[in-house]
């Protein structure tokens, strides 16, 4: 879509190069929403592109994803055999409502400063407890965990000009077994409920609920529960009004398909075991 506010775009090669944020400015990194959609506010692109960050970086304590990574890049990670959780990486890219001309250009980055209840990025990097990187427009770069960035459906706690650099998963997460179950009303629909349960070698379940609800919700056993404790916990951090009501299903809906699918993986990794 031509977007025929828009009177200037930016390239820096620097966060400096940036020095105020006017109303008006809008970050581009994919592009793929900003140009979906008529921007009226909008008369100023600022291309991350400039900056030239590598897309992903694998090390011995994990992954570091550049927030201008294509999401596709995160589906063909080849991980290191120990990084039980790496399918993940794929698993949640194909949860996606997208094409795959968009995959290859609409950014990790994008989809999580979106922060829709749907956004498989953000499923995937609170699963295994990444950390964001954010640049403020002044002051220090700061570190948030992915758990507390989203705050409500297309909400998050970026501050105006704030800027996502980076997401770092740590290995010790992607060592973890684990289970993930997704439902959509169609076959290639938006996800009505994503759930990922990761465990340790100590036999301890960290569990995701996604999509179902505004923002993501995260529940921590020390070991696994049985059914009735695991639905008295979920009871308790998710009251009957806590999901999100769209078109890809009723709170109600949604509330059946969390509790079921939780149990399915509680189930699934009581069978596989937790040691690596």
């Amino acid at each position: 879509m031509d977007l025929n506010t828009v009177r200037q775009i930016r390239t820096p090669t620097l966060p400096g190069d940036i020095e105020a944020w006017p109303a008006g400015h809008a970050w581009l990194a994919g592009g793929t929403w900003l140009m979906s959609e008529p921007q009226p506010s909008v008369d100023t692109l600022v291309d991350l592109q400039g900056f030239a960050w590598p897309d992903l970086t694998l090390s011995d304590a994990g992954i570091e994803i550049a927030a201008t990574c294509p999401i596709a890049r995160v589906g063909d990670t080849v991980a290191p055999p120990d990084w039980h959780a790496a399918p993940l990486l794929r698993a949640c890219v194909h949860s996606l409502l997208m094409s795959f001309k968009v995959a290859g250009v609409a950014t990790v980055g994008g989809n999580i400063c979106m922060s829709l209840p749907a956004g498989a990025m953000i499923s995937l990097t609170v699963a295994l407890e990444a950390t964001y990187l954010l640049w403020p427009r002044a002051g220090a770069p700061r570190s948030v965990a992915a758990l507390d960035f989203v705050t409500g459906n297309h909400a998050n706690i970026l501050a105006p000009g704030e800027l996502l650099r980076a997401i770092q998963i740590p290995a010790s997460a992607l060592k973890k077994r684990f289970a993930m179950r997704r439902a959509s009303l169609t076959k290639l629909g938006r996800s009505a409920a994503l759930l990922i349960g990761t465990r340790g070698p100590a036999g301890d379940l960290l569990l995701t609920i996604t999509a179902a609800t505004p923002r993501p919700v995260q529940l921590h056993f020390p070991q696994l529960p049985d059914a009735p404790a695991m639905q008295a916990a979920i009871a308790a951090a998710i009251p009957a009004d806590g999901y999100f009501d769209d078109v890809n299903g009723t709170p109600a809906y949604k509330r059946h398909l969390t509790a079921h699918f939780a149990q399915e993986i509680r189930a699934e990794l009581a069978a596989t075991g937790g040691a690596a």
